[in-house]
């Protein structure tokens, strides 16, 4: 037990414990929000699994700490295909959602249900990390280019043909781009890239996007899709009203009208950024902002600290990976983006979403603890 206790210490002291607390910080905010935007209904269920998840996420970031993340590297064949295997059991245990995507794995002994991209997006981005390692010095080769290409393709398109879920998918694309510039690609493959991207847009808007997708994205730019704002924008102009009901400093706790009375959708999940709009109105919305950038940015420093380049590429891919999501998700509430469903991190109800998340940190954390002393790993990026 002394040594159990003596490591624990060794954690606390040498682990990022200012990123944890960010951490938590988040998640009792969110748990608050939660609470409010639920507070006409039976919550009770909603504040004990978030919680939960909480506790258990606290003690997987102490885990993940202590553990050395290149042991995981090493087993990028292992990642690969433990990958292709969880997202395979949508085939099996996939529920079908209120959108018609079918990305949530339900187990009977579980009290919520798990999206595999959640997980996934986690060792996608070591992998990533540990192909770019293994050919650092040749990072623009075809053969490394060609390897990131892969494992980026495949899982994007295994995810889209068993879940149909191309919004989620979008995380692994954005997470392959950074990831691929910081890790030191030639601007030209980027460029080689783009052009390839637009010869494939027409076939793949026509092939893989469904109807409702292509009316979601069209209708921001063409009123004449849904002039009443009755069907394809209709989650997006109850999220605006939402947010404009708030002014400025939001109508308090349990006071909001559009959450309270069920009118505004998915008000504790996808759309907790518009809640907290509208009870705590921009000065609360901003403090929420500023909370994610400030541990995004975290995430970045220490990156940039550690010597070890696999270990930077893991902080860069996790911090792109959340960068995202903020992004995504505030941008479809303001009404600037089409309506796709990704939560918001730390603040959206989601067990999973909160234990990958710190999951996530305790990597960031154990990089911090651990810096590789080899200067020479030092990487400056070519130009």
């Amino acid at each position: 037990m002394g040594k159990l206790f003596d490591k624990v210490r060794e954690i606390a002291k040498k682990g990022d414990m200012l990123l944890l607390a960010l951490c938590v910080v988040a998640t009792l905010f969110g748990i608050v929000m939660i609470y409010a935007a639920t507070a006409n209904e039976d919550n009770s269920r909603y504040i004990i699994i978030q919680t939960g998840c909480l506790i258990a996420g606290i003690i997987i970031y102490f885990a993940l700490t202590a553990f050395d993340i290149d042991i995981l590297a090493g087993q990028r064949t292992l990642l690969f295909v433990f990958n292709a295997l969880f997202i395979g059991l949508l085939l099996v245990f996939g529920v079908e959602g209120t959108s018609g995507n079918k990305s949530w794995l339900s187990f009977p002994f579980l009290p919520f249900n798990i999206q595999p991209a959640e997980v996934c997006k986690i060792t996608f981005v070591i992998i990533l990390a540990r192909t770019l390692s293994v050919n650092q010095t040749r990072t623009s080769s075809i053969k490394c280019v060609g390897q990131l290409l892969f494992h980026m393709l495949f899982i994007v398109g295994l995810y889209v043909v068993i879940s149909r879920d191309t919004g989620v998918a979008l995380i692994f694309i954005f997470v392959f781009l950074i990831m691929a510039y910081v890790g030191g690609v030639s601007g030209w493959w980027f460029l080689a890239g783009a052009g390839a991207f637009a010869v494939a847009a027409p076939t793949l808007w026509a092939t893989v996007m469904r109807d409702d997708q292509k009316n979601r994205i069209l209708a921001l730019f063409d009123p004449t899709i849904d002039p009443n704002g009755l069907g394809v924008l209709w989650q997006t102009n109850q999220n605006l009203k939402t947010l404009r009901n708030g002014g400025l400093s939001g109508r308090g706790l349990f006071n909001g009208t559009m959450t309270n009375s069920g009118a505004l959708p998915a008000r504790h999940t996808d759309s907790i950024f518009s809640t907290i709009g509208e009870q705590l109105g921009l000065i609360g919305s901003l403090i929420v902002l500023i909370l994610l950038f400030v541990i995004v940015a975290r995430i970045i420093y220490i990156g940039i600290k550690t010597p070890d380049y696999q270990n930077r590429l893991i902080c860069m891919g996790i911090a792109a990976m959340f960068l995202f999501q903020i992004l995504i998700n505030v941008g479809v509430c303001l009404g600037l983006l089409p309506v796709i469903g990704l939560a918001l991190p730390f603040f959206s109800y989601g067990g999973s979403s909160i234990i990958t998340s710190f999951v996530a940190m305790g990597i960031v954390s154990g990089i911090k603890m651990r810096p590789a002393p080899d200067s020479s790993a030092h990487y400056i990026r070519p130009y």
